[in-house]
Order: structure tokens, then sequence, then C-alpha cells
């Protein structure tokens, strides 16, 4: 058996497994209960197969400045430099710094699902960001430039009878810049990823959604780098600090 095939056995078997999961979100009664479950897999999943640099939560983004998005289903953010990530009565929140992307969560892939994502993304790209000096032994890099928070949409199925058609595709590019949604990936249907610069659309047949999605995203994840780092004066800005000078005898 060659390392292609079998690669492509065992995508296959994550699908599979996924699918299953999702089918049996669909049995649970309340709606909520059902979402609930979505997004647990989703997280789930994100967590175990990407690499340990990503961390995956239901979260609300913060900014500097003391604004806040709306909750997003799946939070993307960085496990090492997130270090003013905190859970307050069981509400998670990130600093939009530490933010590689967002999604949300929903069975089904539909104009009202998508127009809800859309505006889930503006709320986290409206926020502010910092990017600080960091040191280093020989002086100072300089701040990195802020990229792109990415968004995308995970669903299990397509309310379009053509999933990627027109409406699909008349839908996705009428979104303002801060609602844009970049992915997403529809388990029993197909994945797709727009780049808004250059008006491509890729997308993939129903049998290779989640891998397609997969490796597209660690390319993306990839091309950005590491998250800039967090300017800690900017956040101290919120705080009630009184400075003043104590002279002191000399030694």
């Amino acid at each position: 058996m060659s390392e292609k095939t079998k690669l492509t056995e065992l995508f296959a078997a994550l699908q599979a497994d996924m699918i299953t999961k999702a089918s049996f979100s669909n049995i649970l009664n309340h709606p909520t209960d059902r979402g609930d479950n979505s997004e647990e897999n989703w997280i789930s999943w994100f967590n175990h197969y990407l690499p340990q640099r990503y961390k995956a939560a239901k979260a609300t983004i913060i900014d500097s400045k003391g604004c806040i998005s709306d909750q997003i289903d799946l939070v993307l953010y960085d496990a090492q430099y997130s270090y003013l990530a905190f859970n307050e009565n069981g509400i998670l929140y990130i600093p939009a710094e530490s933010v590689y992307a967002i999604f949300e969560i929903k069975q089904d892939l539909n104009k009202a699902h998508m127009e809800y994502a859309g505006k889930k993304a503006r709320s986290v790209r409206k926020l502010y960001r910092t990017s600080a000096e960091i040191p280093y032994a020989g002086g100072k890099y300089p701040p990195k430039p802020l990229h792109r928070i990415l968004s995308g949409i995970l669903t299990t199925r397509s309310g379009w009878s053509e999933p990627y058609g027109d409406s699909f595709k008349k839908c996705i590019a009428a979104y303002t810049e801060q609602e844009q949604i970049d992915c997403g990936c529809t388990l029993m249907e197909g994945s797709f990823f727009y780049d808004y610069d250059s008006n491509v659309f890729r997308k993939s047949g129903k049998e290779e959604s989640l891998v397609y999605f997969f490796l597209q995203l660690l390319i993306l994840l990839q091309n950005m780098g590491t998250v800039p780092a967090i300017d800690l004066a900017e956040y101290m800005k919120a705080l009630s600090v009184q400075v003043e000078t104590i002279p002191h005898g000399k030694t």
C-alpha cells in the first residue's frame, strides 16, 4: 500500500468518525443540546489534531481598551503566548492579539447562518490589537505586523441544494471587509477556502471535506507565523495606578 493511499484512508476514517459524532448531535431533542454537542466535537477535534502551539476553545475576545466580541463558538488561539487568557464564571476571555482564527458552528450551511457568522467575525476584527517590540540578546525585534484573523464556518450538511453554487458564492462575496468568511467545512458536502485578495475560490469534494480543510488551514496558519507580542503597557492603562517620585538618600 502506498503512503498516499494510507494517508487518504487515515483521513477518511477521521471524517467518518466526525460524521458519526455529528449524527449523534442530530438525534438530541433540544436545539441547545445539539449545538453544544457539535461545538464540543469540533473543539475536541482541533485540540487533538492541530500542533500543540494552537489551542481551541469557546471564548469571548477582549482588547486593551476594554471592548469585547460576541461569544465565539470556536476560537483558535496561541497556547504559548496567551498569558492574559482567563476564565471568569465559566466564560473564557482571550486577548485579541492571541487569536489566529474564529469559527461559527452550525448544523446546516445556509444564508442565515453565513450572515450570522459574518456578524461574529466583525465583532472580533473590529477589536483593537497591540504589537510590542521583542527583546533578545542582541537588541530588540520591531513589533510584528498584525495578521489577518481568519474566519470560518463549520457544519454537518448544507441547506443549499447545490452546496457551493451560485447562491453561496453570491452570499460570500457580499460581506464587508470585517465580515468576510475565509473558509468552511461541511462534513457531508465538502470544504471551501476563498482568497478575497485574489478572488480565488477553492472547494473540495465531499469525500475529502475534512482532509482538505485541515491541510489548507495548516498552510494558512504556517504562513501567518506567530502571533504578535502583547503590549502589556496598553492593557495596564485600564488600571487606576498612581505614580509619584520619592527622593532617596545617597549611599
